[in-house]
Parts: C-alpha cells; sequence; structure tokens
C-alpha cells in the first residue's frame, strides 16, 4: 500500500510538473509574441533597411546561444525578450514590403492562418497526449534540406522552388508545433524557456512561411 502510494504521489508530482512547465511556457511565449509585434512595429515606422534587418537577424542567432547557456537561471528570461525582440525587429523589412505589395490585409492573413494551425496542432497534442518523438529525425533531416536548398536558391533565382521550400517549411514547422508541445506533455522538455524559445520559432517561421506563400499567389491576381 506504501509502495502504490508512493508511486501515486511521484505521478500527480509529475504531473503538476508538467503543468507548470505549459503554464509557464505559453504564459512566456505570448509575452514574447507581443513583445515581437511591437518591435516589428517600430522597426517598420523607422522604416528598417534590408542590411540593418540583416544585423539584427545575426545579432539574434548570436543572443539564441547565449539563451541555451542562461535557460536555468533566472536572467535567461531577458535574454529570451532580447533574442525575440530582434526577430521581430528584423521582420520589419520583410513586413513593409508586404505592405506594399498587399496591405494590411496580407499580413493579418497570414497571421490569421498562423493561429489557426498552432492552435489546432498545439490542442491537438495537448489533448490526445501522443508521443510524435518519432517525428524528430524527419524533421530535422527536412529542415536541413530546405535549408541548404534555400541558400542554393540565393544563387539561382527559381520562384517555383521559392514557393516549394516555403510550403516545406509550413509542413515542417507544423511537425515540430506537434513534436515540441509533446515533448513538454510527456516531461521531455522540463525547461520552460528553451520550450518557449523553440515554440517561438515554430511559430515566427510558419508565419513568415505562410506570408510568403500569400504574398506570392496574391501577387498573380
Amino acid at each position: 500500500m506504501d509502495q502504490r502510494s508512493m508511486y501515486a504521489g511521484a505521478s500527480q508530482q509529475s504531473v503538476l510538473q508538467t503543468n507548470k512547465v505549459l503554464r509557464n511556457t505559453y504564459m512566456l511565449l505570448a509575452m514574447t509574441l507581443a513583445f515581437s509585434a511591437v518591435c516589428a512595429g517600430i522597426a517598420m515606422a523607422v522604416g528598417i533597411s534590408p542590411i540593418m534587418s540583416l544585423v539584427m537577424t545575426i545579432g539574434a542567432f548570436i543572443t539564441l546561444f547565449v539563451v541555451q547557456k542562461k535557460a536555468d537561471s533566472a536572467s535567461g528570461i531577458y535574454w529570451v525578450f532580447a533574442f525575440t525582440g530582434l526577430m521581430g525587429a528584423s521582420l520589419g523589412y520583410t513586413l513593409q514590403f508586404y505592405l506594399a505589395m498587399g496591405g494590411p490585409g496580407l499580413i493579418m492573413q497570414a497571421l490569421g492562418a498562423t493561429a489557426l494551425v498552432f492552435f489546432a496542432l498545439s490542442g491537438y497534442a495537448l489533448t490526445t497526449k501522443k508521443d510524435f518523438s518519432f517525428l524528430g529525425g524527419f524533421l530535422i533531416v527536412g529542415l536541413v534540406v530546405a535549408i541548404v536548398a534555400g541558400i542554393a536558391n540565393i544563387f539561382f533565382m527559381v520562384p517555383a522552388v521559392s514557393l516549394a521550400i516555403s510550403a516545406a517549411i509550413v509542413f515542417i514547422m507544423s511537425g515540430f508545433i506537434l513534436f515540441d508541445t509533446s515533448r513538454i506533455v510527456n516531461g521531455g522538455e522540463t525547461n520552460y524557456i528553451r520550450a518557449t524559445v523553440s515554440m517561438y520559432l515554430n511559430i515566427y517561421n510558419l508565419f513568415t512561411a505562410i506570408l510568403h506563400l500569400l504574398g506570392a499567389f496574391g501577387s498573380d491576381d
């Protein structure tokens, strides 16, 4: 009886820990997304240049390494905001481009589609509690292929390839949303700062890929 009580107590503790990680992750994710949007708006207002956008992107990825090192300390939260702020600001030039192309409606469509995909997939992983860890290897390979193809297409500039890469990223990021949510639910990820960064990158890349696709098809009209 004591042994059963011990197992029950351990199980309950595990559930409480998982719920805490989930709650903290989604709370921090909401705050960083809002902060990122504000930074993107400021960058658009000041008319950020492509060079400055690139510099901020590089700075964001340098900051990302710091986030990973500081993830187990309280200061990690500040670095998460620094990272997401730089990522949001770097998006300013891209948003300006699509705003000129299709107006605010195009950006809102991309935001709506991104939110729909995220909530649907994350909600599915949360409610079913299925283990999607088996997707990890396929997603990493797919992401590497997409990155290599994207770099190669910088030199060849083939529009059809660019669209195919964006479509692939939509599927890959959708898979990562399932994968990362599943890791939290099943105890594979217990650090909410790292979980937040993973989710943020999934949403960021999903949004930019959808925006590119909507912009490309919208420009054909």
